[in-house]
């Protein structure tokens, strides 16, 4: 015998080395590494925890049969949903958005003057009675600034987009605009300007037909005889605020938007009458002669390809936009084409319209033509040779939000559909489709904390937007993109707005489900502490609703695998357990019946894939299983009656067979809470009957059952009365033969059960039933070089089995003794026990079991078995 002390090992009573304990100091929990990628060290270190998170698989979204704005599994009724489907013609568009709107649109001018009273006369004279000019000279100015003013309603400037009957024609109210021209001053509106001056303000307002097609005359008012200065309050501006009165009654309610009435300089207007002048060569050299092709309609190839030479053309002239004079020809001509109905026509026309920047209602319906073109699957080729993703972002980027929300939700649903096609992924995101949704999610969330109240139509467009995103997110690129500008904040907060409305939760908790798949959105996420909240009041708003709930929970799961903050940080959330059991208890509920029917069915069903509230199960172990990880959530949760209660029910009624990964998730619970050896813990209350139910997994051909079921016994098993249990069920044959499963943790979990077994004195002896010495040496020789946790355990079980030694070769037999003599002095060769082929990290890591755990415990078996030994011959030499 030695003098070295005599210690019995257990899986929690070791004997420590100083670096034991600096090491038994570190929490029990895993710490998630500050690096993206783990560490192979780590990798070894997570599967040897004795308290271990548990993984799944996200739940499944099936792909939607048809393209339209809300599914089939959509909370919205028919009545309270925006059609998918609808039919547009021509006479859907309207020509009123045709003008241009490079200035203010006068009213017609009436016929005949009106006399004012003589009051008013004399209290201004510049409204007295019009008298005749008597100077031809003057008159003959006058005569040229008419014939400028009618030229220019020959040309198209002045006509009108549309007419009105003659009954709608007498409700027209006509302000007078007055022109009087003398020797150098014009008086229009009240507006004293200089003759040329005069003649570019004309210009810039043309006139119009009435509404009975006459043109409005032109009557002259007033003369100033020699040079004047001007007025008052045309020099001070005082008297701006009438005159834009009196502009502002003339408008109507498509003008709101347009620029004011302003005088020009004579710079100016000679400019614009150059650029006029350059404009009417190109239209007529170069868009006319494509405009007269598209009027011949002759097949749809040759109109196609006139329509892209229009586009270039129009580009080229610098005609898009919607300040260009002869934009209204060009939009009336493009909206007739719409009826010839063709795909691939009806998106070349939209792509123009929407680059001549129409507004209201017709940038609805072209929005409305995309999206009806992109439900067809087919037309995806058609959509992406023509880049009409960049025209319908474009729309998101610049139109008004309010003023164009039913717009938008039609663009959004054009691109929704074009999103789910993967080859539109890369071009999407590069053209900042990921910062133009996120934008939009931010005004709506800005609109609705305004408004005070979540309005319809934003929730409409909100899940088009989500439900794109949810197809983004599948990209590396645009998840790196989402973090840098804080989208997920923002996601949050339009959850909580719009959490009455379960289709944009859903959407939303889809793409949380994507991206806490990955590690460093789950931190993100994370560290966003409202999120707790408003998972929780989710869970208990809709808790029978499955596909809400299931990935709320695995949203949780998620962000509770590796980061013990997020556990704490949920614990502490008010109802935050009684949230998950009350939640586990009603799928319980559903499960049960939903197998009762199963059960009562005349003809047997074919195997049905997993269950709904199956799966909700499924991921709300896992999170019970991560809670418990923590050392103040574990004792708490091990002394709930109604946690414990639904996994025994769960696995008393689920088979492994059937339920694989919920029998597998609730015992990997149970061993976390198995765990914490405390005195009201409803696990050891009811450790034996958990023992007869860990039986049933050992007996199944499932490794990972199997495992699972061991690593629970091997928290039980400190326990007498399960040692008692486990012998007299001979659960040890069982342990003992599983060291031959050449599976690495399977030995370490069935080692550790063999070391809690050896504790006891009596139980000893049954290491030498069924060859246990051998095949303990046999895991030493496989495993010692590439794991020393599981080495060092093999020497526990040998050292407390050994206690009691006389003779090193009558205790463990003579070639098991030989063979612990050669292999023990090589394991502890430093040299040669850490000579393998592994990359530094690994080395690393492997060094710092066999310094600290391997290493005390081989020395002082070593020295045990040395002094108890008589050597007979030299031993050979072994070869790794």
């Amino acid at each position: 015998m030695s003098g070295l002390p005599e210690e019995h090992f257990s899986l929690k009573g070791k004997m420590l080395s100083p670096n034991d304990k600096k090491l038994e100091k570190l929490d029990p929990f895993y710490r998630p590494s500050m690096s993206k990628q783990k560490t192979s060290a780590e990798i070894i270190s997570e599967a040897r925890n004795a308290l271990r998170t548990v993984g799944t698989q996200r739940p499944f979204t099936p792909r939607e049969d048809q393209r339209k704005l809300f599914g089939p599994a959509s909370s919205r009724t028919l009545e309270n949903r925006p059609p998918s489907s609808f039919s547009l013609h021509a006479s859907s568009f309207e020509s009123s958005d045709s003008r241009p709107i490079s200035g203010a649109r006068l009213c017609p001018l009436e016929l005949k003057p009106k006399a004012p009273a003589s009051p008013t006369t004399e209290e201004d004279p510049s409204l007295a009675f019009p008298k005749p000019p008597v100077d031809p000279a003057k008159i003959r100015r006058i005569s040229s600034a008419r014939a400028r003013l009618f030229r220019a309603a020959s040309q198209g400037a002045l006509l009108p987009d549309r007419t009105l009957p003659p009954a709608e024609s007498k409700k027209t109210v006509a302000s007078k605009e007055t022109v009087v021209m003398g020797d150098t001053m014009v008086k229009i509106n009240g507006i004293y300007l200089t003759e040329s001056n005069a003649i570019g303000h004309l210009k810039s307002h043309p006139l119009q037909l009435t509404y009975d097609g006459g043109f409005s005359e032109i009557k002259k008012q007033e003369m100033f005889k020699g040079t004047t200065a001007l007025p008052s309050h045309l020099r001070s501006g005082g008297d701006q605020g009438k005159r834009r009165s009196r502009a502002s009654s003339c408008f109507n309610s498509s003008d709101l938007s347009r620029p004011e009435t302003r005088a020009v300089s004579k710079g100016d207007v000679q400019e614009k009458e150059t650029e006029i002048e350059v404009d009417e060569v190109f239209w007529n050299t170069r868009i006319v002669p494509i405009l007269q092709e598209l009027e011949k309609e002759e097949n749809i190839e040759t109109i196609c390809a006139s329509c892209t030479q229009l586009h270039h053309a129009l580009e080229e002239g610098n005609m898009l936009g919607n300040k260009f004079k002869r934009r209204s020809v060009l939009l009336k001509t493009l909206y007739k084409l719409v009826d010839i109905g063709s795909d691939l026509l009806s998106l070349k026309l939209a792509k123009i319209i929407l680059a001549l920047k129409v507004s209201r209602k017709n940038l609805l319906n072209v929005c409305k033509l995309i999206f009806k073109i992109s439900r067809s699957e087919k037309n995806d080729s058609l959509i992406e040779n023509d880049s009409i993703l960049e025209s319908l972002l474009e729309v998101l980027r610049s139109e008004d939000l309010q003023t164009n929300t039913d717009a938008f939700l039609y663009c959004m649903g054009a691109i929704k559909f074009i999103s789910g096609n993967p080859r539109f992924l890369n071009e999407m995101i590069s053209k900042d489709a990921v910062e133009i949704l996120m934008n939009l999610i931010k005004q709506i969330n800005e609109n609705t904390k305004k408004c005070g109240t979540c309005l319809p139509n934003s929730g409409h467009l909100l899940v088009q937007v989500t439900a794109t995103l949810r197809n983004l997110v599948d990209s590396p690129l645009a998840r790196s993109k989402l973090l840098s500008i804080s989208a997920l904040p923002l996601l949050c907060t339009a959850m909580g707005q719009y959490e009455a409305d379960k289709d944009v939760c859903t959407n939303i908790a889809r793409i949380f489900s994507k991206l806490t798949s990955y590690h460093d959105c789950c931190v993100a996420l994370a560290n966003y502490s409202r999120c707790y909240a408003l998972f929780l009041k989710l869970i208990n708003k809709y808790q029978k609703k499955q596909d809400l709930v299931v990935r709320i929970v695995f949203i949780l799961g998620n962000l509770t695998a590796k980061n013990n903050q997020a556990r704490e940080q949920f614990s502490k959330e008010k109802g935050s357990i009684p949230t998950l059991l009350s939640l586990f208890h009603t799928f319980y509920k559903l499960d049960l019946c939903a197998e009762k029917r199963a059960a009562g069915a005349e003809q047997p069903q074919a195997p049905r894939p997993r269950a709904q509230a199956e799966d909700v199960l499924i991921k709300l172990t896992r999170v019970l299983a991560n809670l418990a990880i923590h050392p103040g959530i574990g004792p708490a949760l091990a002394a709930n009656p109604h946690a414990v209660g639904l996994l025994l029910a769960t696995l008393e009624h689920k088979s492994i067979e059937d339920c694989e990964e919920l029998v597998i998730n609730a015992t990997a619970t149970i061993n976390n809470l198995s765990y914490y050896q405390v005195k009201n813990s409803i696990i050891q209350d009811k450790k034996l009957y958990i023992a007869e139910l860990l039986i049933k997994l050992l007996v199944s051909n499932n490794m990972d059952g199997i495992l699972e079921a061991v690593r629970v016994f091997g928290n039980l098993s400190q326990d007498r009365d399960i040692c008692d249990f486990i012998v007299q069920k001979n659960v040890h044959k069982f342990m003992i033969a599983l060291l031959d499963a050449k599976h690495q943790d399977i030995c370490f979990s069935a080692c550790g059960v063999l070391l809690n077994l050896t504790v006891d004195k009596d139980k000893r002896v049954i290491l030498k039933e069924g060859g246990g010495i051998k095949k303990l040496v046999d895991c030493l020789r496989h495993f010692g070089p590439t794991d020393w946790q599981l080495a060092c355990l093999v020497c526990k079980t040998l050292w407390n089995f050994s206690e009691n030694i006389i003779s090193a070769s009558s205790c463990f037999g003579d070639e098991d003794t030989n063979t612990l003599l050669v292999l023990l002095p090589s394991f502890l060769d430093e040299e040669l026990a850490l000579d393998g082929s592994f990359d530094q990290d690994l080395r690393n890591y492997h060094k710092l079991q066999w310094e600290t755990e391997f290493k005390p415990v081989a020395q002082q078996l070593l020295n045990r078995i040395q002094s108890h030994h008589t050597f007979l011959e030299p031993l050979p030499i072994p070869s790794f």
